[in-house]
């Protein structure tokens, strides 16, 4: 990838039930953790008939924002039209459609409320971010299984080189709540939170003399997990990756000779689904802080068969 081409990744933030930074994330979430609260992180005000998912993607964002620099006391630091949404989610808002549909099928449409209709648009998630921080640039919410995140990712990383916007919050966010108890069926939840990351344009990080966490390689599409590592160590010939971050299979299980010898890194028994692309980003940025310096392969498919989707990320040094 040349210099003018190249992503970076500025910023991220984690919140997650016994994490709330990507070091946190990266070590393991706390055990037995407590729900997030999103109103410590931005206050009660515009909360009220917001669904849990566009609340915990609130708290992210201005966290994310924040870490990067891009949001202040003032407000956006940079133009508004400079920045755009891509969220990922595939429960989100689960909980509002199902309440409208309900309520439609026992009362008609004149019982629905004119709170939740707005809510039920299966682009809330990223429109509302938008709103609530004045992000005037694309915005796009990507609802596509397993790989959801790290599609969010590649969407991000397309905008920016089509030269539509200079950098994208990308967010990953799964309520877990009744509705999606009984969707996915007993014993089961996803992770209640999510997580977010600024990909920036190069050049464009350092006119603003923003911290690099990270750089974006690339992103890889296969018909399965191990041909999508391949694609993924193609980018990069002869260079080994440091770690991966695997998938969460619906088996739990990944044969021993994908990737040998290469510490495997996992985010907790919840489910993250479509969060989980992002979470794996995060979770890089924080080793690369602490001087990881090989290449970290984010992978993500409903299992060892099915399609996939991989990224690659590289330490910042020389970005």
């Amino acid at each position: 990838m040349s210099q003018s081409a190249r992503i970076v990744i500025t910023g991220a933030g984690v919140l997650v039930p016994g994490a709330d930074t990507p070091a946190a994330l990266a070590t393991g979430p706390a055990p037995d953790a407590e729900p997030v609260a999103p109103e410590q992180t931005v206050g009660k005000k515009g909360l009220r008939y917001k669904d849990r998912a566009t609340q915990l993607a609130y708290a992210i964002a201005a966290k994310t924002l924040r870490d990067t620099g891009l949001f202040d006391e003032d407000g956006l630091t940079v133009p508004a039209e400079s920045v755009g949404v891509v969220a990922s989610s595939n429960l989100g808002n689960l909980d509002t459609v199902t309440r409208a549909l309900d309520t439609i099928r026992a009362e008609t449409v004149s019982g629905t409320s004119p709170m939740d209709l707005p809510n039920a648009s299966s682009n809330v998630v990223a429109s509302s971010i938008a709103i609530r921080f004045g992000l005037r640039g694309p915005n796009l919410m990507v609802c596509n299984g397993a790989t959801s995140g790290l599609d969010a990712l590649h969407w991000a990383a397309t905008m920016i080189t089509a030269g539509r916007v200079d950098r994208v919050l990308v967010i990953g966010v799964e309520p877990d709540n009744d509705t999606v108890r009984r969707l996915l069926g007993e014993g089961r939840s996803v992770v209640d939170g999510g997580a977010a990351v600024v990909l920036e344009r190069a050049a464009a990080a350092r006119e603003r003399s923003a911290r690099v966490r990270a750089v974006y390689r690339g992103y890889r599409g296969a018909d399965d997990v191990r041909s999508c590592i391949e694609r993924l160590r193609a980018l990069d010939p002869g260079t080994e990756s440091a770690r991966w971050h695997v998938p969460q299979t619906e088996s739990g299980v990944l044969p021993d000779d994908l990737l040998p010898g290469v510490p495997r890194d996992a985010f907790g028994p919840a489910r993250a689904s479509g969060a989980l692309g992002v979470l794996q980003a995060a979770a890089a940025t924080a080793w690369f802080d602490g001087g990881g310096k090989g290449p970290v392969y984010a992978v993500a498919g409903a299992d060892v068969a099915e399609p996939a989707a991989g990224v690659a990320l590289l330490a910042p040094l020389g970005a």
